[in-house]
């Protein structure tokens, strides 16, 4: 019994690993007038963009200066990072990096 307990956690890892698959992105310095359109656009120069948004505050609906953004394949979001970080859009400097998974 506790041999199938093992793999059914193991297969709930297996899963996350195919939630997170590296081609998540995590972007800050963002411009207030940035809209998601203007995100994906940017990134869109290093490969093929499947979501962009811009994280806004509940409350105001104003950018909170970071957002998300989701590349196609891994190859496509380690060249976003490796072009795009320290990149200058809309007048500020942003930075790219890889979303963490959550348990760190």
């Amino acid at each position: 019994m506790s041999y199938s307990r093992y793999r059914s956690r193991s297969r709930s890892v297996d899963s996350s690993d195919v939630e997170n698959p590296g081609n998540n992105l995590f972007v800050t310095g963002l411009s207030s007038r940035l809209t998601d359109r203007d995100l994906e656009k940017h990134f869109s120069t290093e490969g093929e963009v499947i979501d962009a948004s811009i994280v806004l505050d509940p409350w105001t609906r104003e950018s909170r200066g970071f957002g998300f953004v989701t590349m196609a394949t891994l190859k496509e979001a380690e060249r976003c990072i490796k072009y795009l970080d320290r990149s200058v859009l809309e007048g500020r400097v942003i930075t790219v990096e890889k979303v963490l998974p959550k348990d760190c």
